[in-house]
């Protein structure tokens, strides 16, 4: 068991994953690492699908953090916009994909115009056409406080059914408060 690890996250995480999980949770929840460790259980290539643009220096360190702690045996493919089409090419023969994150590709989405309920419903259309086993990170941003701006109130509304309707279609789900694993599906 790695460092960090506590013993129920490890019978959470030990079982071979199934299709689709999704993995909830605040800023610095440890969500990011606690979905690496369900799929350093895999035999299989590990793709990291990566939805963050780099803009300034603070997210290319945060960019490079993140590689550092996620180790060897991954393969990086960056996809700002299309996730969808990304994860049925890189499934096709059987790899395991993590999806980090989604709420950085629902600002992606937002900022380029895209029509944000056509986009979920995209990426729910290509869950049975996967290949292998995809694990999806996002955070969950409706527990503070009701924003001041029309569209920080739209970006919290759009991730809640994002986050809905991602967690209706996958096969288990999993809640991180304080790097603790609360499975909820």
């Amino acid at each position: 068991m790695s460092r960090g690890t506590s013993k129920a996250a490890y019978a959470m995480t030990s079982a071979s994953l199934p299709p689709v999980t999704l993995v909830l949770g605040g800023a610095r929840s440890g969500k990011s690492r606690f979905a690496e460790q369900l799929l350093h259980r895999e035999a299989r290539q590990r793709v990291y699908l990566a939805t963050a643009e780099i803009y300034d220096e603070e997210m290319a360190e945060r960019v490079r953090l993140h590689k550092a702690q996620r180790g060897d045996g991954w393969r990086t493919m960056e996809a700002p916009l299309d996730i969808a089409g990304v994860m049925v090419r890189e499934t096709e023969q059987g790899d395991a994909i993590l999806v980090d994150c989604l709420t950085l590709w629902l600002s992606n989405l937002m900022g380029a115009g895209r029509d944000i309920q056509a986009e979920t419903a995209q990426l729910i259309a290509a869950l049975p056409q996967l290949g292998g086993p995809v694990v999806f990170v996002a955070n969950e941003v409706g527990l503070g406080i009701v924003p001041d701006n029309a569209l920080a109130r739209a970006f919290r509304d759009h991730a809640g059914r994002l986050n809905q309707r991602l967690a209706a279609a996958a096969d288990q789900v999993f809640f991180i408060a304080a790097g603790l694993p609360l499975k909820l599906k």
